[in-house]
């Protein structure tokens, strides 16, 4: 007993790393996202007749913050936050319900989606996006057996992302909604839902999305103008012809930083829903290109860490990074697909790039907690190996006169210390 407490103090007394590629990259989206709103709001500025660098500066104070967020939560026990997770959900839905109260909620552009926070507004479903991940990932954590063997366990996940997806859409806000349940589906499958369960919700999703997506006139007016948007380039396809013509005035090389002609208030949204446009105007398909390794980067190296994560058995640290991953690969995809006219418009900025605070300040937090996955996987590594070091040292210290309950002794230390090493042993809950 003895032994393995003194073990267990060693143990404690190991650090873990933050993974530097994830690292990196988060650095690099931020300074490319600083750089950029610093070149695209320009002529925004002008539009709206404040200092030229208003919104460089508005953008600096929420990366500030979200700097600060993000270090707490990069400091932070994830046993800590998964005590909270029913209160996360029960937070998800108060802050989807706050928009719809007078005074409380903001109305911009004929939609609900703004909180009033001082002389702030903070869209309510960027902090419901994570706080959702965070959720689903202990679900999953608890009922990951039940998940793939009973209908029950599978529906109600999705049921709460029905109720969440319907105050959505009372807003509205249908590329949040599409965005939200894509991350459900995702984290279901990675969960080890049965498959041929999931085709009945799938079957019954997909055609009410469709009739959601043209009830109302607006939606199809955004699918028709993105089918050919030069049959009215000043009306309905104004966005997407004035994004294409700087995508296509960006070349290969681009026309330089600075030098974009579109973002002089002719491309609306330049510096938010349409930045990408503008660094495909001024960097060419190779700043495009960049741009898009750096986001396959962060998706598939939060993938590949949430699948260390379950094979070490911390069933919670994985879905919670598959969740992150699965938010930020699908968010900068349709993103940069609506920017080069590949998919409808939709509002979903590009994140850690495109301005706005509650963009920037969700993006920082998630991204926080990504890093505090990859330092707890680390920790756990390492801990793991001094285990299995001090247990292939144990023999030649001992000799051979070691007593024969010593073993089972040993080998109950060894099981209490895995215990501590891997607090998100099992499968169930």
């Amino acid at each position: 007993m003895e032994n393995a407490a003194r073990q267990a103090t060693r143990l404690d007394a190991i650090h873990g790393r933050y993974d530097p590629w994830l690292m990196a990259v988060s650095v690099v989206l931020a300074c490319v996202g600083v750089i950029m709103v610093g070149s695209a709001s320009l002529g925004v500025a002008s539009t709206h007749e404040v200092e030229p660098l208003y919104f460089l500066n508005r953008h600096l104070v929420f990366l500030g913050v979200g700097l600060v967020i993000g270090v707490w939560l990069m400091r932070t026990e994830l046993k800590t936050i998964e005590r909270h997770n029913q209160w996360l959900l029960l937070v998800c839905l108060v802050l989807l319900l706050l928009v719809f109260v007078p005074v409380i909620g903001r109305q911009v552009n004929g939609a609900k989606r703004w909180i009033n926070v001082g002389p702030v507004g903070f869209q309510a479903v960027e902090a419901v996006k994570l706080l959702y991940i965070v959720w689903l990932a202990s679900y999953l954590k608890r009922f990951s057996e039940d998940i793939s063997a009973t209908w029950g366990a599978m529906l109600k996940p999705i049921g709460v992302a029905a109720v969440l997806v319907a105050l959505l859409l009372m807003q509205p806000d249908f590329g949040s909604s599409s965005l939200l349940l894509a991350i459900t589906a995702g984290m279901l499958v990675l969960g080890g839902v049965n498959m041929p369960r999931m085709f009945g919700p799938v079957l019954v999703g997909l055609p009410l999305l469709a009739i959601v997506a043209i009830a109302e006139p607006y939606r199809v007016t955004r699918l028709t103008s993105f089918l050919n948007p030069w049959v009215d380039p000043f009306g309905t396809g104004y966005q997407l012809t004035n994004a294409l013509m700087a995508v296509g005035r960006g070349e290969w090389t681009g026309v330089g930083l600075g030098a974009s002609v579109q973002k002089l208030s002719y491309l609306p949204e330049a510096h938010t829903d349409f930045i990408m446009a503008v660094i495909a105007e001024e960097f060419g398909f190779v700043g495009v290109c960049a741009v898009v390794g750096l986001y396959t980067l962060l998706t598939g190296r939060a993938l590949w860490i949430g699948l260390k994560c379950v094979e070490m058995r911390r069933h919670f640290s994985g879905y919670v990074a598959f969740g992150i991953a699965l938010w930020m690969g699908l968010q900068s995809f349709v993103s940069i697909g609506v920017n080069l006219g590949l998919l409808p418009t939709k509002g979903l900025t590009l994140p850690m790039i495109s301005s706005g605070g509650s963009s920037v300040l969700m993006s920082c937090a998630a991204l926080g907690v990504l890093l505090r996955v990859s330092y707890e996987l680390d920790r756990a590594q390492r801990q793991v190996a001094r285990l299995r070091g001090d247990a292939a040292q144990a023999p030649a210290g001992n000799g051979a006169a070691v007593a024969s309950p010593a073993p089972a002794a040993a080998a109950r230390g060894t099981s209490r210390l895995q215990q501590r090493v891997e607090p998100s042993l099992g499968r169930s809950a």
